[in-house]
């Protein structure tokens, strides 16, 4: 059994409004020095040693992420 973790976060040129709110709510709140926010998903995904990389790739390409509007990188822990 091995542990992979898929992180999603959309593309660079993609609006972020949920990371342009968090940074807002850090002015807000006093907070200085963050530049910027962008906001993604995190998946912990428990599977057979004999699900090899291919697979991870297109379960995250998908089902977890968008990939017309997301990136994302798949990595066994």
């Amino acid at each position: 059994m091995a542990r992979v973790v898929v992180d999603v976060m959309p593309k660079p040129e993609i609006l972020d409004p949920q990371g342009q709110a968090v940074a807002a709510a850090l002015t807000r709140l006093g907070i200085t020095g963050v530049t910027g926010v962008r906001q993604g998903k995190h998946f912990e995904l428990d599977v057979d040693d004999a699900v090899d990389d291919e697979t991870l790739h297109r379960i995250a390409g998908s089902l977890l992420a968008n990939p017309v509007i997301e990136d994302w990188k798949v990595t066994r822990v």
